[in-house]
């Protein structure tokens, strides 16, 4: 293969690398959209189900204040004392446990949103890096170009000095025969 082709082969491929790493690039920051928007979705899930068991918390509690109202009117006591203190305390736990619910809610949101933000800066950040191949990838093809005009400058350059000593030498030759013929004429 000449040095020609070979150039022009160089500068083909760091054209073929840089167009796949800018497409591997774009798919990077797809990809960590793609799952950016996964994790949201999580979220969504994830809010959902904390108003779920907290709606069925609540429900729990007033069936539990309903049979406790019932007992003790059955029993014929009045809402006052133990009974009333009972209703207060199945209240307070009640709300204790819904905000130890909205909590861990609010944990496994923060939890998504930051996975969600890192999935981001990943797709980005692997972007990135696909995004400097492919300059590499160009500049690695002008460098090859370069060093073959370099080379080609260079080969020029020896061949006129190799040139101008032959020539050199030629001149030399005919003074040395000319001195030659006028010493034996």
């Amino acid at each position: 293969m000449s040095a020609e082709a070979q150039a022009a082969a160089s500068v083909a491929q760091s054209i073929f690398a840089f167009k796949g790493n800018r497409a591997l690039a774009k798919q990077a920051e797809q990809f960590g959209e793609f799952e950016a928007k996964l994790e949201e979705n999580n979220l969504l899930i994830k809010q959902r189900a904390t108003r779920q068991q907290e709606a069925s918390l609540r429900q729990a509690s007033e069936r539990l204040k309903g049979t406790q109202t019932v007992v003790t009117a059955a029993s014929g006591i009045q809402m006052s004392g133990s009974p009333l203190e009972a209703m207060k305390d199945t209240y307070l736990n009640t709300e204790i446990d819904a905000q130890r619910i909205q909590y861990a809610g609010s944990i496994e949101e923060a939890n998504s949103l930051t996975n969600a933000a890192m999935a981001r800066v990943s797709g980005k950040a692997r972007a990135a890096g696909f995004k400097m191949a492919a300059i590499s990838s160009l500049i690695g093809g002008g460098s090859a170009m370069a060093q073959y005009n370099q080379n080609q400058t260079l080969l020029g350059q020896r061949q006129d000095a190799f040139d101008s000593q032959v020539e050199f030498q030629n001149r030399m030759l005919e003074m040395e025969q000319s001195r030659y013929e006028r010493e034996l004429g």
